[in-house]
């Protein structure tokens, strides 16, 4: 362990072990899946994206060695962790220059938007030396500035070659031709299920791939047109699936609505077709059903309760009257 320290340390690298792993060190040969939590911060303490709460969901982040990741020091640095391990690795500006790029990728993955968005049609180095804006200050300021920074990884999972299906990002370009259609009928089969958002999630990804492939091509051609082609018809999927859910708000909200009104009729028939269009949310609609139905009940108790003491008043008034 000491020689992989000095060897890191001529790498530019310092590894700090916050908490020990388990288990003896793995080879990471090539096509080896890791998975792990990141947190990347400046030197001073300033945290730029935590895998744990990016996007507002804890997803950790998953990388296939050997593929030519733009951020190379993280492979460099995962191969020297145990699974479990928790680790600080403050590295040099010479391994750090790319992290503007690579965070915006992240960032735009985690908001569900294409992971090239906002990137120019360039080579990484171009576009550091570019005043292209990445869309986030702090990444505008990191590559104006470039400084060393600090990763803070834990390693969760180490998946050996083969013992895994490639995620579309990992896969050669034809791969990911391959794969597309397959993706298709996926979502299409999702959609008449009535799992609208997992087959909007299936057609985005195509499209993501699909349209990273493109900016390969010079718009135009040949190559650019067909996969243009494929790309349309997903499109429209994805717009379909969108509209649905849009309605399936809408359904939702007037059903709420007339419930709150007491159009009982009306309200049911609107939370039918939310089921309807999005089984998934059954259980919400049957909460509020429940809700509904306690509201007509206690309304109805209410009004029992009410024209009982008119009753009671009027008999009382006219015994009164009578024998007076």
């Amino acid at each position: 362990m000491e020689e992989l320290a000095i060897k890191l340390l001529v790498e530019g690298i310092q590894k700090k072990v916050v908490s020990p792993g388990k288990g003896e060190l793995s080879t990471f040969p090539d096509g080896t899946k890791v998975i792990f939590h990141y947190r990347s911060s400046l030197c001073d303490g300033t945290v730029l994206d935590d895998s744990r709460t990016m996007g507002g969901r804890s997803k950790p982040m998953e990388l296939i060695l050997g593929k030519k990741f733009k951020l190379a020091v993280w492979e460099r640095v995962i191969a020297t962790m145990r699974e479990g391990e928790v680790a600080d690795f403050t590295c040099d500006v010479k391994h750090t220059a790319l992290y503007p790029l690579v965070s915006q990728s992240l960032r735009n993955i985690s908001a569900g938007k294409d992971p090239l968005e906002g990137q120019r049609h360039c080579c990484g180095i171009a576009q550091i030396h570019s005043h292209h804006s990445l869309g986030h200050c702090d990444l505008d300021q990191l590559q104006a500035n470039p400084q060393p920074l600090v990763f803070t990884l834990e390693l969760m999972e180490v998946l050996t070659p083969g013992s895994f299906r490639l995620d579309i990002w990992a896969m050669t370009d034809e791969e990911k031709l391959e794969v597309v259609p397959q993706i298709h009928v996926e979502g299409n089969a999702l959609y008449k299920k009535g799992n609208v958002k997992e087959a909007a999630e299936k057609y985005h990804n195509a499209i993501a791939c699909l349209k990273n492939l493109q900016m390969k091509e010079r718009p135009g051609d040949e190559g650019w047109i067909k996969l243009d082609l494929m790309i349309t018809p997903l499109m429209l999927n994805y717009c379909q699936c969108q509209l649905v859910q849009d309605n399936i708000k809408a359904y939702f909200k007037r059903a709420k609505a007339h419930a709150a009104v007491w159009n009982e009729t009306e309200a049911r028939a609107d939370f039918a077709t939310v089921v309807e269009l999005d089984p998934s949310l059954g259980l919400s609609v049957a909460k509020e059903l429940r809700a509904m139905e306690e509201r007509i009940r206690s309304k109805e108790k209410e009004e029992k309760g009410r024209y009982k003491s008119l009753f009671s008043y009027d008999s009382n008034a006219l015994a009164t009257a009578t024998t007076g």
